[in-house]
């Protein structure tokens, strides 16, 4: 369990797993986008799904666990600020993959994993995709790329934060999170 000077190893190996997929998912996916890299789709489908596994962990261990003590007492506003930002991105990292495989599933592109066939493909006898329902599948495309903006602001004011509490206040809470 977690306490006020350590993380358990679960906690740890959790947030940097998602953290680092997260954060090369969200980088390949602006990517892929913006320059029509088709290749990419099913490889960031595929981590897609695999993270969501992870990040299903993630929210039932901080279910069970509680979240974490501070390492010492901050201002009111530092600490709102600091469990809003966590709030964002859990429900971000839960809401991306789910998003996505909204978007791809029922747009009729369909979600494979590694190969895998989690939703098939729907096309049409000429071969073009035909969604499954557009409508909601357009909703998960607006939430999937809007939340990839949500993401990266969340994901550098938790690096702020964690490099402040490093540099400027000099605690244990970075240190924490890396296992010393």
């Amino acid at each position: 369990m977690d306490n006020q000077q350590k993380f358990a190893p679960l906690t740890i190996g959790l947030h940097w797993i998602i953290a680092l997929t997260m954060i090369t998912l969200t980088g390949i996916g602006f990517y892929m986008s913006w320059y029509e890299v088709y290749p990419l789709y099913d490889w960031h489908k595929s981590f897609g799904v695999v993270i969501f596994l992870f990040v299903l962990l993630r929210v039932w261990w901080r279910i069970k666990n509680g979240w974490p003590t501070p390492v010492r007492d901050y201002p009111a506003l530092e600490h709102r600020l600091a469990h809003a930002t966590h709030w964002v991105l859990i429900v971000a990292t839960v809401l991306m993959p789910i998003s996505g495989m909204m978007y791809s599933g029922l747009g009729g592109y369909g979600v494979k994993v590694f190969g895998w066939v989690l939703i098939p493909g729907n096309h049409n006898a000429e071969g073009q995709t035909e969604p499954f329902h557009a409508g909601l599948s357009q909703l998960g495309a607006f939430t999937h790329e809007w939340l990839g903006y949500v993401l990266v602001g969340a994901i550098i004011l938790h690096i702020v934060g964690a490099l402040k509490h490093h540099l400027l206040d000099k605690d244990r809470t970075l240190l924490r999170m890396l296992g010393r």
